[in-house]
Parts: structure tokens; C-alpha cells; sequence
């Protein structure tokens, strides 16, 4: 996949949705190459990893649009997953995925979210309601979505170079 500069004439939705996209690709683009061993590899201050934010940015992906947005029931694996022994499941879980399993499901989140926007508009309202009893609207969402994956990024930049000295965008 292909990372693209968003339109820096696009209208406000086409940019949100394409600033994702161009985060989306570079957590991808930090996690190609590498096998089991290097995506579980920690920084030694940290317990995360590369695997770990693949599948927990599908998780992000899926609960934000699938459950919260569209009110949808959640999807495997998140369903069945034991949040109530780790709430850090996602994050913890994924030292045990194959590789490219976890790509897989960080782009089948993606794509679901793609699809479950193609008649969407920012300002739809969310299904789900904050703890204050509020809906978010779509412009929200996607401003978060973009706010978590480039925030993931800047670890996976940092994971990335210790496992192999690869850096840049």
C-alpha cells in the first residue's frame, strides 16, 4: 500500500479520512520486513511493541466506528477477548500473533472503517454516547482516529529504530 500526501485541497471530510489513511500507512510501512521476533521486540523501558500497536489500533479502529459510531456489536477478536484479566489485552496479546496476521487485521479494521464511511457525513451522530451522556458527531471520531495512529507513530518510529536502525517516515 501506497502512502499519499492528503489534497491540500480536499473538503474537510476527504481530509480527515486522507490524513488517516496517510497514518494508517505509515504504521504499516514501520511493522513490513520484520518478523515475529523483531515486531515483539520492546524498547527496554517499555513493554510495547510493534505488534502490540497493530492490533491494538485495529481494536481502536473497530471500537470507534464499528461499536461507537455505527452502534454495531464488536467484532472478533475483540468480543471474546478477556478485558476483564487484561485491559491491555490488545496491546499484550499480539507477542503471540503471526505477523502477518496482525497486518491483516490492523487492514481489515481499516478497510471496515473505509466502508462504513463512504456514506457518512462529519456531521453524523455517533450511536454511542460519552460518559456526560453526549454524542460525538463523525468530525470528532475521525479527529481522534488521526490523533491516536500518529501519536502510535511516534513509538513505532522509535521501536522501529531499535530493531533495526530503520528511520524516517
Amino acid at each position: 500500500m501506497e502512502r499519499h500526501d492528503p489534497d491540500p485541497t480536499g473538503n474537510e471530510q476527504a481530509i480527515l479520512e486522507q490524513f488517516l489513511d496517510y497514518h494508517r500507512v505509515t504504521l504499516l510501512h514501520k511493522a513490513e520486513g520484520l518478523t515475529a521476533d523483531q515486531l515483539r521486540q520492546p524498547l527496554p523501558t517499555s513493554s510495547l511493541t510493534l505488534a502490540g500497536l497493530l492490533k491494538h489500533l485495529a481494536c481502536v479502529e473497530d471500537y470507534w466506528i464499528q461499536v461507537r459510531f455505527l452502534g454495531d456489536p464488536e467484532p472478533d477478536p475483540w468480543a471474546s477477548a478477556p478485558w476483564d484479566d487484561d485491559p491491555d489485552w490488545d496491546l499484550h496479546s499480539a507477542e503471540h500473533d503471526d505477523p502477518d496476521a496482525l497486518r491483516g487485521l490492523y487492514r481489515s479494521a481499516c478497510e471496515r472503517t473505509r466502508q462504513s464511511l463512504t456514506t457518512a457525513s462529519l456531521d453524523d451522530l455517533s450511536v454511542g454516547v460519552n460518559r456526560e451522556g453526549q454524542q460525538w458527531n463523525l468530525r470528532w471520531i475521525l479527529t481522534h482516529l488521526v490523533e491516536e495512529t500518529a501519536r502510535h507513530n511516534g513509538h513505532a518510529d522509535l521501536l522501529r529504530e531499535a530493531i533495526d536502525g530503520s528511520v524516517g517516515e
